[in-house]
């Protein structure tokens, strides 16, 4: 069963951040934070897509990890939620076509040893 919930947890978390990447460049930056330019703002990312996606993501992401550290240890939990990061950054690259250099690379091989190393 923790394994499972992690697995929920990973992809829920992954799928959640890059569509929530994918939508808020779709958007472009909000400039203004006037209550007029704010409510245009929040109208219009609730009209979109993939912002809609990334919040039923994230719930489903908030759920699992709830229900995963009631059954598993935090020390445990915690540091496993960070292999998001490795199938982000490999998203990141192909499918929202951003430049990832080596260092981020690296940087992603070395969570995923810790993860593999906190997993035993």
């Amino acid at each position: 069963m923790k394994w499972l919930l992690v697995l929920i947890l990973v992809t829920a978390t992954t799928l959640g951040d890059v569509a929530r990447a994918r939508g808020m460049k779709t958007h472009g930056e909000v400039r203004e934070f006037h209550p007029g330019a704010v409510k245009r703002a929040v109208l219009a990312l609730a009209r979109n897509k993939w912002v809609i996606l990334s919040t039923c993501a994230m719930a489903v992401s908030f759920f699992s990890f709830i229900r995963l550290v009631s059954i598993a240890p935090m020390s445990f939990a915690v540091p496993v939620s960070a292999a998001t990061l490795i199938p982000e950054t490999i998203l990141a690259r192909l499918f929202l076509r951003e430049r990832v250099d080596w260092r981020r690379w690296a940087g992603a091989g070395l969570i995923a040893a810790g993860v593999v190393l906190i997993s035993r």
